[in-house]
């Protein structure tokens, strides 16, 4: 990530776009609004990018460490509504451990 936009990557699954506008498509959107966006239809999303045909739904949530947005984690799926407001809490919880460390031995 830069100043305006987004260098995505690493993929699981498909590849993606590599460079998205702050501001555009759901990952953008995200980002500007500093929020979780949860996208029942995306071909429904006023600028949503298609960089997967076969994506019907998404979940973005802006990954924060510190004051800095560093990166969003960006979930599609090819069912629509896929995704709820408990995918997203539980979302959260991960990154929050991913970002801040864990308390387990290993």
């Amino acid at each position: 990530m830069n100043d305006n936009e987004l260098i995505l990557g690493p993929f699981q699954g498909k590849p993606a776009c590599i460079r998205i506008k702050i501001g555009e498509g759901v990952c953008g959107t995200a980002i500007e609004e500093k929020r979780a966006i949860i996208v029942e239809n995306v071909h429904k999303f006023p600028g949503h990018i298609a960089c997967d045909s076969d994506s019907k739904s998404e979940l973005v949530i802006p990954l924060k460490k510190g004051d800095n947005i560093i990166g969003v984690l960006d979930i599609d799926s090819p069912i629509k509504a896929r995704f709820n407001k408990e995918d997203r809490d539980l979302m959260k919880i991960f990154i929050d451990i991913l970002l801040e460390g864990s308390d387990f031995d290993y």
